[in-house]
């Protein structure tokens, strides 16, 4: 059971800094048009869009991303109590 969290940890954390990446991806012109942006997109637009419904842009600011951050952090660090839990 240990081993399982501790894989879905890693992975939370792997998409975490794709998240990231997709993100700063957005200050530089048509850098999501490159190879390694379309996957991105890819992998980080279907965890993005509910925040986008839910949490409105200010003005030019798309703040989504970050609550969508936050919540990944609150994410795992569930998962890392649930690994001191079990071991």
């Amino acid at each position: 059971m240990t081993w399982i969290l501790v894989a879905l940890a890693k992975l939370v954390q792997l998409y975490s800094w794709a998240l990231v990446i997709y993100i700063l991806m957005s200050w530089f012109p048509n850098a999501r048009e490159t190879s390694i942006g379309r996957i991105l997109t890819r992998i980080c637009e279907p965890y993005l869009d509910p925040f986008r419904r839910i949490v409105p842009p200010i003005g030019m600011i798309d703040i989504s991303p970050i609550v969508a951050f936050i919540v990944l952090n609150l994410a795992m660090s569930g998962i890392q109590q649930l690994i001191r839990w079990t071991i």
